[in-house]
């Protein structure tokens, strides 16, 4: 297995207005920029309920995520590893089954590309902010992506490990099940 290393970048927000903003900063080093080739990024918003939204997700559908189509990039799944039930945006990716068995898959795969401990630590900061920014890029651009995550109260750095051919057969298999198809 060859696997790619990617850093992810935590940054804990006390309002959902700062982290948003943030994204778009990141997500202008990608399009206006055109700094990054590729990269996963997940908004996540506390409610007064305690439930976790996921209210922003870009998937970039080379080096880092986007598999199939799905919607479904490694900063989505990390937030799945670290919050089981958050909700994605209207909630459509997790409601069907093949998307329930996508992001399962790329869950899995972002949980066991991290230590339990960096885990943990990343979940702990996340519970207290109100919003936070998840964002899994390149590690050459680790500098300009934290740069960009200006408005953070705290900011985690951890690496994450990732077979990408594994990850798209795995996504791959896990829609086909959910489909009632076997791939073959």
């Amino acid at each position: 297995m060859a696997f790619d290393t990617f850093t992810v970048l935590v940054g804990v927000y006390p309002d959902l207005e700062s982290a948003e903003s943030d994204y778009d900063l990141v997500k202008e080093l990608h399009s206006k920029e055109q700094l990054m080739d590729g990269y996963d990024a997940a908004v996540i918003h506390r409610r007064p309920d305690g439930k976790v939204k996921i209210t922003r997700k870009h998937e970039t559908p080379t080096r880092v995520g986007g598999v199939l189509g799905g919607g479904a990039g490694l900063a989505t799944g990390l937030v799945v590893a670290l919050f089981p039930f958050a909700a994605v945006g209207s909630g459509l990716l997790a409601a069907t089954s093949a998307g329930g068995a996508i992001l399962g898959a790329v869950a899995g795969h972002a949980a066991a590309g991290m230590s339990r401990n960096d885990l943990k630590e990343l979940g702990e900061s996340l519970d207290e902010g109100e919003a936070g920014l998840i964002v899994v890029g390149v590690t050459d651009m680790e500098a300009r992506i934290e740069d960009a995550m200006r408005r953070s109260e705290k900011l985690q750095k951890k690496q994450l490990k990732a077979d990408a051919k594994t990850l798209e057969r795995d996504a791959t298999e896990a829609s086909g099940r959910s489909s009632g198809r076997e791939e073959v």
